[in-house]
């Protein structure tokens, strides 16, 4: 089931943000449920559904297959730093980040945030979460719930107004 919710929450998603949920929603009845995707896998799934609305999307992990963003320039408006992205809009306002199992125990969301808040132009962004996955620890079995700690971190973010994002918003979808 796709779950979502959009940050700053007395915002609601624009409707090229909803296209984005729209996207995910397609691709939630191919996936099966049983099994948890790499974020690769998820990746996969959407492309087709994300390109079909202008978006450009990785295709792999060489260079030539993933998507850069600038972050700065340097003389002669040569790109000097720039950020890798899952997948960026044709306008090169919205990024999409789709993770996996290390979106909250390797604290790879806040990496997203960090990065998109760096990428020239870029005014939204779209992190996809698992809702919950399960996986060994010490020998026990564990139950992560990621879209639910990404949200109330990001819920705790804008409701504590302490630090000021230079983004429009955020969407957080759980997959």
């Amino acid at each position: 089931m796709i779950n979502f919710q959009f940050f700053p929450r007395s915002h609601g998603v624009t409707p090229r943000i909803r296209e984005i949920i729209e996207c995910f929603k397609a691709v939630d009845n191919e996936k099966d449920a049983s099994v948890h995707l790499k974020s690769n896998d998820m990746l996969a799934l959407v492309r087709p559904h994300l390109e079909q609305i202008g978006f450009t999307v990785e295709t792999g992990k060489a260079k030539d297959e993933q998507i850069f963003v600038p972050v700065l320039f340097s003389e002669n408006d040569e790109v000097d730093k720039s950020f890798a992205a899952d997948a960026l809009s044709d306008d090169h306002k919205i990024v999409i980040e789709v993770e996996a199992g290390r979106a909250v125990r390797n604290n790879q969301f806040l990496k997203d945030i960090f990065q998109a808040c760096m990428m020239y132009e870029v005014e939204y962004l779209v992190i996809a979460v698992l809702n919950e996955y399960s996986f060994m620890n010490s020998g026990k079995q564990q139950v992560a719930y990621d879209y639910q700690a990404v949200k109330t971190f990001l819920e705790t973010l804008y409701v504590s107004n302490r630090l000021q994002l230079p983004l429009k918003g955020i969407l957080l979808i759980g997959y």
